[in-house]
């Protein structure tokens, strides 16, 4: 289990994007794509998959309060259906409300909305992957094998 984990937060003007340390244990921020269409989403995408040397990728799913998919959710996982064509695993982690808590989390740290709005998708990504990373890590500590 030595390989890193990418985190997605799909949007449909940028995707924020995450990755893991190799133990799975913490994730960051890493960076923001501007969508410009799925072939050189897909591309840039498998290109950091490559540079980080894993084939695992977590994508938010961003459900309906209710847990219900909608609209967004399918254009979500239409792109993540492209990135399994690719040969990359896929994920789905909820992400209702993770944009929120990445807006709090740059709040607290001051910085200004002017700077926020280029970094808020990659921390949103980071802790829709952190979330993923330690509900894996939980399961593991219950279900030690």
């Amino acid at each position: 289990m030595n390989e890193a984990v990418i985190g997605l937060d799909i949007g449909d003007v940028r995707i924020g994007v995450a990755v893991s340390d190799q133990l799975r244990l913490i994730a960051n921020p890493l960076e923001v794509i501007t969508r410009v269409g799925w072939g050189p989403d897909t591309k840039k995408i498998l290109a950091v998959c490559e540079q980080y040397n894993t084939r695992i990728v977590v994508s938010g799913l961003p459900l309906n309060m209710d847990g219900s998919e909608g609209f967004q959710a399918k254009k979500v996982k239409d792109l993540c259906a492209q990135l399994e064509k690719k040969g990359l695993t896929v994920y789905y982690q909820d992400e209702r409300l993770t944009t929120v808590t990445a807006e709090d989390a740059l709040l607290e740290s001051g910085m200004h909305r002017s700077e926020r709005k280029s970094h808020v998708d990659k921390v949103a990504a980071a802790v829709i992957l952190q979330t993923w990373l330690d509900e894996q890590n939980l399961m593991k500590e219950r279900n030690p094998q």
